[in-house]
Order: C-alpha cells, then structure tokens, then sequence
C-alpha cells in the first residue's frame, strides 16, 4: 500500500514539474522562434511587435520605415483628442503600393517588394498590417481606462494566490518525499560497493538523496517566482516593459541553452560512439583473457598468469586512446581553463610519479619474466618467505617468522631474487639444500660421508632418491669442512628441513663417536671431559687426571743434566 501511495504522490509531483516546465517553454517559443529567425526590422509599438519590414522603399531602408510607422502610431495614442474606432482606419491602394489610413493620414505603405518577402498577395499583407495596427491601437487605449486596473488587481490576487497554492504544494510533497527516502532507504537504497568495498552506505546515500530533494526544491521554486514577477508585471501596462525585460532575460538564456545543446548535438553523438566501442572492446578482452587464465584458449608461449596483468594493461591502454580521441569533443575543450588545468594536471602527474612509473614497469618486468609466482618461497636481498601478493607496484612477502615485507618492484628488479621453489616439484631437478660442519683430521673421512648421510635419510622431507651426497670443501689448519646435500620437494618448509637436519648430524655423529669440531675447537685432552653427551660415553668412562712427574724424578734429571762430562 505504502508504494502505491509512493507512486501516486511521485505521478503528481512529476506531472506537475511537466506542466511548469512544458507552460514556461510554451510561452517564451513565440519569441524563441521569433528572435532565431532573421524577419526583418521590427515595429514596435508599446513593447510589443506588430510585424516586420523586411525592404526597403524609396530612399528609406527597412529600419527607417520601421521606425517611421513607430513613431506615427506613438503619436496617435498620445494625442487624446484622436478617437480611435472602426471607421478611422482604411486601405488605399494606389496601384504601385497600398496606403495604410488612419484618418485619412498614412501611418504605413506596403510595397510589392514587402509581398514578394513575406511571399503573401499584396492586399492580404497589408490587411494582415492593418488589423495589427488596429488591434493594438484599441488595446493601448483600453488599457489605459481605470477599469483594467481593477482587472489588473484581480489577475495579480488570482496569481498569487495560485503562487501560495503551489508553495505550500511544495511544503508538502517534498518534506514526503524526504521522509520516504528516511523510511525506506535500507529497503530502495542499497549501498554501492565494489566487491568487499563499501563506497557509500545506504545511510549516506539516503542524506544524499534528501539533499537533491532540497536542491530540486530550491531550484523549483525560484523558477516559479521568476515566472510569477514577469506575469504579474505584464497585467499593468505601466510595468509591461519591466517584466517583458525580465521574459527576455530568461529567454535569452534558453535561447543560448538551446542553441549550445543543439550545436553540441553532434559531439555527443561523437562521444557516445566513441564510449560504444571502448565499451565493447573491453568486454571482448575480458572474454578472451578470461579464457585464456582458465586455460579454454592457448596460445604458444603465452602464459596462464599473463592473462589477467595484460587485461589490465590493455584495459589502460584502451582508456587512455578512448580519452585521446574524446578529449576534442568535450565541452570547453579549446578553452584556455580547459587547456591551464590539463597542463597543470599533466605537470603534477609528471612530477610526482616518477616512482609509480618505476615500479609499474618492474612489476610488468616481473610478470612476463616469471621471476616467481604467488605462495613460492624466494630469497629477495636479506629477506627470505613466500609470496604472498604480486602486484604492479609491490611485491609482498610473508618470511618464516610470520613478519610480512613489502618490497618496491623497482628494488627486486635492481636486487637478486633466489626462487627455492622453481624447481622444488621439478621430479628430475628438485631443490637441493646443504649445510656444512667441520671435523678434526683424525676422523677418517669415510666415515663421515656415511655419517652425514644418514643423518640426512633420517631427516623429514628429504627425498631418498636422488641420493644425498658429501663435498669437502676445505682443508682448513685445524680441521676439514664437510657440506652434506640433499633434495626435497617441500622449498617452503625449508626451515624445518635445516633444523631437523642438524639435530640428526649431532646425533648421528655423537651415535658414531665423533667430535663436531664447529668452528674450530681446540682442547687439552689429558685431564678434560670428553665434549660428547653422557649417554653415548661408556657407562665406566672417567675423566683422565693430569700425568705429573715426581718432584725427586724431575730434581735428578736435572742433576744428571748438570753433571760433567766424565
């Protein structure tokens, strides 16, 4: 029920704004029309044009005649001992011309020039001049009498209150209208967003609602008084000429509004056309990537994830051709305001996106050089994680401590960007990790290479074909560098592969009785506790006193040393 009621009152309310605006068009076309078509020179009598001479006669150009038969007819309205009445006008037709009479006086002649113009019989022409001239001669006089300024009065109550009426119409309808738009903006107003992205709630959208409203309103009204003024002045014939001034106004105005809206015609057609094919174009490019990135369409070398980033790219593409070429046809466009903000536009974008330009085009470096793709463990500078987001400004990663890093595309393009993951599914070439200790010369070497190895099968995620291997790496003054490789599928749990790793090399070396000598380790064995844990030393092992020599030993050999030679 309540939206019936909403039609109903939204059916009044632009029925009405119709037949004010229909009304106000209807009674300024006569001049509209009037002023964009060159008739001639004019004759004016009492504000109002009685016809038009469109040539000369004689000596006299259409102007001067014109001016000649205004003067005439001021001078017979003004003269109040004239009578003016049926009897005093007449045609005279003289063969060449015919006269105009008023009293036997000519105020006016009509040319066989001025028929072959106005395209009429000469006759009917100055018949049609006559009764112009008559009419408003006769109202000019009537006006003036007392009584029409009590029809004067009338007219300017019955208007008024006809004003009140509508103001107070107003006063109504439009407070309805915002208070609907209160009521009903949850259920008529949905919010406007962008997938997740709330751009306006409902709630603003009904505050801006209620503010049109208002502004349709104020813009309403004022027109209604503006037609009200030059109505009410136009019942008095002292103030006619003020309020056909104030129609002039407001009908020069549409005149310029319509002429420029007809003349911008073609332009919109233009643009329309223009806004058409963009349009179209991008929603074949959508269809086409779009199958592509599901990979319905192929094509040699071209790359799933290339879809979307060359969508976006030509979408700016397009755009931006779209706006070169529309441009030309857009309101004010060889203007110089036009032409000073695009300047100033253009000089603030050259200034300030020096940056955004740089790490826009590494970002598409980056895409088409499938440095790495989104989840894929990568080593940038000093920072090691996954990809989280690989986007045309910034590239963002999440590192094995859960920090995430954003890092400007124009830095990983200017730094080395290790991919673990590229090959880490490869089944021929997986990813190979290696760490390195250091043992004393006196384990034989053999020995460690078994030992690493198994310390390396007995760790999770690494693979057991292929084999891992051992390389000596150094022979160092104290000790020899052993770096034990391995291969795994899994770069992402890399640091858990390391640390599971190097649990097993200590415990698989401490199994196989060996020292980790990591970095170098120097010890004075007699006397010290052997550095491996208790559980993997014999059950009877004691730590070793200090050999020390008896005093009275060391005192003879010291003698025997200082003794002579016999």
């Amino acid at each position: 029920m309540m939206n019936d009621k909403l039609k109903r009152f939204l059916l009044v309310f632009l029925t009405t704004l119709t037949l004010i605006i229909f009304s106000s068009l209807f009674w300024f076309s006569g001049s509209i029309f009037a002023q964009s078509k060159n008739l001639g020179s004019p004759v004016i009598f009492d504000n109002e044009i009685l016809f038009y001479i469109q040539q000369g006669s004689g000596t006299f150009a259409p102007e001067e005649r014109a001016a000649i038969i205004s003067r005439r007819l001021e001078k017979i309205v003004n003269d109040d001992s004239i009578e003016i009445n049926n009897e005093s006008f007449d045609l005279d037709d003289t063969g060449e011309r015919i006269l105009i009479l008023f009293n036997n006086k000519t105020i006016a002649t009509v040319t066989p020039e001025d028929a072959k113009a106005a395209d009429l019989p000469n006759k009917e022409l100055a018949e049609q001049h006559l009764k112009a001239i008559e009419r408003e001669l006769k109202q000019y006089r009537r006006e003036r009498q007392p009584f029409y300024w009590v029809i004067g009065i009338v007219a300017t109550i019955i208007t008024t209150i006809i004003l009140l009426f509508t103001l107070r119409f107003f006063n109504f309808i439009f407070p309805y209208f915002e208070r609907l738009i209160d009521q009903y903006h949850e259920t008529f107003i949905p919010s406007i967003r962008i997938q997740n992205l709330e751009l306006l709630s409902s709630r603003r959208l009904a505050i801006v609602g209620k503010l049109i409203v208002k502004v349709i309103r104020v813009i309403v009204t004022l027109l209604i008084i503006y037609l009200f003024l030059p109505t009410v002045l136009s019942f008095f014939p002292q103030t006619r000429k003020i309020g056909q001034l104030l129609w002039d106004y407001l009908i020069k105005a549409l005149n310029i509004v319509g002429n420029s809206l007809i003349s911008y015609l073609p332009n919109i057609f233009i643009l329309a056309i223009i806004i058409t094919l963009t349009h179209y174009t991008l929603r074949f490019f959508k269809i086409v990537f779009t199958e592509i990135e599901r990979g319905n369409l192929t094509f040699t070398g071209f790359y799933p994830e290339w879809a979307q980033p060359t969508y976006r790219l030509l979408t700016w593409l397009t755009i931006a051709l779209a706006a070169v070429f529309a441009f030309p046809y857009l309101p004010g466009f060889n203007s110089p305001a036009f032409q000073g903000v695009s300047a100033f536009i253009a000089l603030l974008f050259t200034l300030g996106s020096t940056g955004v330009i740089s790490n826009t085009v590494s970002g598409f470096v980056l895409i088409y050089t499938r440095a790495f793709q989104i989840s894929d463990r990568v080593k940038i500078g000093d920072a090691v994680g996954d990809v989280l987001e690989k986007t045309l400004l910034v590239t963002r990663i999440r590192t094995i401590k859960n920090v995430i890093i954003t890092i400007p595309n124009s830095v990983i393009i200017s730094s080395n960007v290790v991919n673990f993951s590229a090959l880490a599914e490869d089944l021929e070439n997986p990813l190979i990790i290696n760490t390195t200790i250091t043992l004393g010369y006196d384990v034989p070497w053999r020995k460690v290479h078994q030992t690493l190895i198994a310390a390396a099968d007995a760790t999770d995620y690494i693979l057991a074909q292929p084999r891992p291997f051992v390389f000596q790496t150094a022979l160092n003054d104290f000790h020899v560098s052993y770096e034990i490789n391995a291969y795994t599928h899994e770069a992402t749990k890399m640091g858990q592969i390391y640390s599971s790793l190097h649990q097993n090399i200590q415990d698989k070396c401490n199994e196989a009785d060996i020292e980790i000598l990591s970095p170098a380790y120097a010890a004075l064995r007699d006397g010290n506790h052997n550095t491996m844990p208790e559980n993997y030393l014999p059950k009877d092992y004691t730590s070793p006193g200090f050999r020390v020599d008896v005093l009275d030993d060391l005192l003879n050999k010291n003698n025997v040393k200082n003794e002579p030679n016999k």
